[in-house]
């Protein structure tokens, strides 16, 4: 999506891409506004001791919206219209700094056409949850069904920006651009992503814990072997954070984590701003929970770290995202879950929610409602998700979710991967267990819509593997079939329209269910039910024994539709009535694969 920069001092003065923009100019709904502020004084460190915002004030809409420093002596403040009308703003700060304080501005917004819209999906707004609180849509009503990747490392080097546009092959030479292109292709939407590694410079030994305390000593994204840290730099060597650090003895190898790298993040914003135009919700995790030690121990806590996660927040508010405090895929070396969420409630009471309503969960183990609780306890959380356990006995956590009150929509955030467990990365087994994650998780309440990832334990797209020669680098994985099969995912839903917004996971409708073992991906069924009991989803893994459906309506006809979510197509209708209890006796599988199923009342 085009942003627009303002640039303010005492008075305003105004650029859009190189032009001229007077005060009262126009720019689209949904669009980035940047209002840029001039410090006229210094200071020892603007990061932690500058807080900078606008009040910025519209057609049903007066908020604080708080910006943040982007090196020498330049403030940002990243605004938008979420309606069409006239938007003013005035500037403020903590500080007596004339640079920063009483700079004001208008500019007046419009709609988006509806070529425009057709064009590109983030130009209908902010992803908001349904009425019902089960999925999402964009601010403007449009539907959203979530199909996300998890490149964890987009902000790295790993994922190389090319300043062209030529498309190149998928090989050692291809970028963030190519990879994707190639995923927009397969319909998906989203990509999972952490903002920073903070802790992370490659003293090439391996990831070690003090023995008495169980703080990390050597934080690395590493496989569970214990390899050495992988660099995670972007594509100048720009890391997140400032070196040396404080830590003795770890200067070299973890940041001072309170002089943070503006350059980092400039080069990140290139790459939001491409998703963004690129129709893509990225969704922004601001690190990984094994720096939580360290950040604990030797830094002022919690305030450093939500100064931190405010960074982030505020740099990206503007950006049609998702946003999360933390990724906690595991409790192992890491700081409770208990102390996350406080810090996250912490951020929240400081500086409020984010200002244009950017919804916030965070990758969890084995969900966000044990780890942290419900929107009562953890009140930054407007999303929840389950993640980080590879078989389908994970999902049922998500029917916890749907059962939570009041509700917020779900997803699998971090579900089986490709190429782990039993099967080899891009077999048919693997995607076959990806089919699992995916249909079993949605129908077990994720409406809200799936994560996919690829790569086992040697990295793959989660991990940024681009070491030649070694197994799973990131032009591979990508082109694995499992990923391709997302998108039957959505047409299945999706077939009845907005219609899945109302289904009610109902697996207890089918019998068996679970026929197979919990800690597999084979032998369990899933069923979600609107309430009215005239539409129904089902789902049967491979090996799942022939099954009776209850719960329909008494002597309904339905049509029975078997759907292959190899290849997204359906077999002709079949004709079902229920018996006078509700009970249909369903028709036999096509064969032993995995199958899914819809029925419609007639």
């Amino acid at each position: 999506m085009a942003s627009t920069e303002v640039t303010a001092a005492l008075t305003m003065a105004a650029l859009v891409s190189g032009l001229a923009l007077a005060a009262g100019d126009t720019v689209h709904v949904w669009e980035k506004v940047e209002i840029v502020l001039a410090a006229q004084k210094t200071c020892t460190n603007p990061y932690t001791d500058v807080d900078v915002y606008v009040d910025l004030e519209g057609p049903d809409f007066r908020r604080r919206c708080y910006g943040f420093w982007d090196g020498g002596s330049t403030f940002r403040v990243r605004v938008l219209a979420t309606r069409p009308g006239t938007w003013r703003w005035r500037s403020g700060s903590n500080t007596d700094d004339p640079g920063l304080n009483a700079a004001t501005g208008s500019f007046e917004a419009v709609p988006w056409s509806q070529s425009d819209l057709k064009a590109n999906p983030s130009r209908h707004g902010m992803i908001r949850p349904t009425v019902n609180g089960h999925a999402l849509q964009h601010a403007d009503g449009t539907p959203f069904f979530l199909l996300g990747d998890t490149w964890w490392a987009t902000a790295t080097f790993r994922y190389p920006w090319h300043g062209d546009d030529r498309e190149r092959p998928l090989g050692p030479k291809a970028g963030l651009k190519d990879f994707v292109r190639y995923r927009k292709a397969q319909g998906f939407n989203c990509i999972a992503m952490i903002a920073a590694f903070p802790a992370w410079a490659n003293d090439g030994k391996p990831a070690r814990w003090n023995e008495k305390d169980g703080t990390v000593i050597r934080a690395a994204w590493r496989h569970p072997t214990g390899e050495s840290a992988k660099d995670m730099h972007d594509e100048a060597g720009n890391r997140p954070f400032l070196f040396p650090g404080r830590i003795p003895g770890l200067e070299k190898y973890v940041p001072d984590l309170e002089r943070i790298n503006p350059a980092y993040f400039q080069s990140m914003d290139r790459k939001i701003d491409y998703l963004n135009a690129q129709g893509f919700v990225p969704f922004i995790e601001v690190t990984r929970r094994d720096i939580g030690q360290l950040w604990k121990k030797h830094y002022p806590w919690p305030d450093s770290y939500v100064r931190y996660i405010q960074y982030v927040w505020s740099r990206y508010q503007a950006n049609i995202c998702l946003f999360s405090p933390i990724h906690f895929d595991t409790p192992h070396a890491s700081i409770s879950a208990s102390a996350w969420n406080a810090t996250a409630n912490r951020q929240l009471d400081r500086y409020g929610p984010p200002p244009f309503g950017t919804m916030a969960g965070t990758n969890s183990n084995p969900s966000t409602l044990r780890n942290f609780g419900h929107v009562d306890k953890a009140k930054w959380l407007t999303f929840h998700q389950v993640g980080n356990r590879r078989t389908h006995d994970l999902y049922p956590y998500l029917t916890e979710i749907y059962e939570a009150k009041p509700p917020v929509p779900g997803l699998n955030g971090e579900p089986y991967y490709d190429g782990m467990l039993d099967a080899e990365a891009g077999s048919d087994r693997a995607a076959l267990y990806c089919r699992s994650g995916m249909y079993g998780s949605v129908l077990s309440g994720g409406l809200a819509g799936h994560i996919y990832g690829a790569g086992g334990w040697n990295g793959g797209m989660w991990g940024g593997n681009r070491t030649e020669g070694a197994p799973d680098p990131i032009w591979e994985a990508i082109q694995w079939p499992s990923a391709g099969q997302m998108q039957h995912l959505r047409a299945f839903v999706l077939s009845e329209g907005a219609r899945y917004r109302d289904l009610v996971p109902s697996a207890d409708l089918l019998d068996p269910s679970r026929a197979g073992k919990a800690k597999s991906c084979v032998g369990w069924a899933y069923c979600a039910r609107t309430p009215d009991r005239e539409f129904f989803l089902l789902y049967f893994e491979t090996e799942c024994p022939p099954a009776t459906l209850s719960g329909a309506k008494r002597n309904g006809k339905y049509a029975a539709r078997w759907f292959n979510p190899r290849t997204g197509r359906c077999k002709k209708p079949v004709a079902v009535t229920a018996n006078g209890r509700g009970t249909i006796a369903l028709p036999p599988f096509p064969d032993k694969d995995d199958w899914a199923m819809k029925l419609t009342l007639e």
